[in-house]
């Protein structure tokens, strides 16, 4: 569900054991996860462009930045293009007697493959809305959200081996209206890190940056993410997640926020994954929680 991933950075959103933190990977052909480390070198696929496409047999394994909030380091191959959603998503927060339930329904990210080791990616917000009960007052509102463009950058292990990292810059266009958004452009940047660890787990890091606009007043202030998971296949299809995420602001008054999220997803083909998840509020201004379901697929 990272399309609707909670930071401060996507304040639209404001919305069970550690053996099942994952990272949102889907699936190849014969198994989930990630690509695998490989005895034999990769292809060459040096001279690959938007205007020179991978062929179909030097792609590599499929995998998705969802279920869960997570970003994996790897990209999507030159001139191929990818799409992940969900489907649908809802959640509900209470907060000083005030009641919030949140939907959000098709936020597509489209990725677009520029080159071996970088990809362009545009995420858009079809529908959203909020309805909050205070007592007898109702307040609701709904319409389109924000937007996002981010470009991500593989550093190390894209075509297989046991790490993989790469760099993922973002900016958000305000494209939503008050108050569903803040109307700031904003931005920042994430650092996915995936480890292959023995018996068949995948940890991922994704510290995380944010320049964010201030609740109250004008001016900008820093804000930092960081989740690790832990993810496991299960059978030939089947990968299971789970997620302890944390953010922290640096503007006077925010308190830190952690959720533990878990999720699995399913390959219904080598290149289409269907998924669904969970996250629970720990503590600070999270929602209490949040369930989605959503799907990505590569062409």
């Amino acid at each position: 569900m990272n399309g609707l991933r909670w930071t401060p950075g996507h304040p639209h959103a404001l919305v069970a054991a550690f053996v099942m933190l994952g990272v949102p990977c889907a699936a190849r052909a014969d198994e989930p996860g990630p690509p695998p480390p490989v005895e034999s070198p990769a292809p060459d696929k040096s001279d690959s462009s938007l205007f020179n496409p991978v062929p179909a047999a030097a792609l590599r394994g499929f995998s998705a930045d969802r279920p869960t909030k997570s970003f994996l380091p790897y990209t999507v191959d030159a001139g191929h293009v990818q799409v992940e959603s969900d489907f649908a998503v809802y959640g509900i927060t209470t907060q000083d007697g005030q009641k919030t339930r949140n939907w959000t329904v098709f936020d597509p990210t489209l990725k677009l493959g520029l080159t071996n080791s970088a990809d362009f990616e545009l995420q858009v917000i079809t529908y959203q809305a909020a309805i909050s009960h205070a007592g007898p007052t109702r307040t609701s509102a709904s319409g389109w959200g924000d937007a996002y463009a981010k470009v991500k950058l593989n550093l190390i292990g894209n075509d297989g081996g046991k790490l993989a990292v790469a760099l993922l810059p973002y900016v958000k266009a305000p494209t939503a209206r008050a108050p569903l958004g803040n109307g700031a452009v904003e931005g920042g940047l994430i650092v996915p890190v995936s480890i292959a660890v023995p018996h068949g787990f995948t940890i991922v890091f994704s510290p995380e940056f944010d320049w964010l606009r201030n609740g109250t007043g004008p001016g900008y202030h820093g804000s930092t993410t960081f989740l690790v998971n832990l993810s496991h296949p299960v059978g030939k299809v089947w990968t299971v997640y789970a997620e302890a995420f944390t953010t922290r602001s640096f503007q006077h008054g925010d308190t830190p926020l952690y959720t533990f999220d878990t999720a699995a997803s399913v390959a219904i083909t080598p290149t289409l994954q269907w998924d669904f998840g969970a996250n629970i509020k720990v503590s600070g201004p999270a929602p209490d929680a949040q369930i989605y379901t959503g799907f990505a697929r590569r062409f």
